[in-house]
């Protein structure tokens, strides 16, 4: 189990460092746009973010 964490989080680690790496004034936009966004719209987006994160988890497992 604590292998397969270690696995999820190296993957976030490195997924997250593609866009900035590869578009860094696109990241940039990107974190100036969400910066700009009310908190309601802000939690909606994630949540819905998540949701999708667990549907896709669900259907991969």
């Amino acid at each position: 189990m604590w292998n397969e964490l270690l696995v999820a989080i190296a993957l976030v680690f490195v997924i997250e460092g593609i866009l900035p790496f590869v578009n860094p004034k696109g990241m940039r936009r990107a974190w100036a746009t969400l910066a700009e966004m009310d908190d309601r719209s802000l939690r909606s987006t994630s949540l819905i973010s998540m949701g999708v994160g667990v549907l896709l988890l669900y259907l991969v497992r």
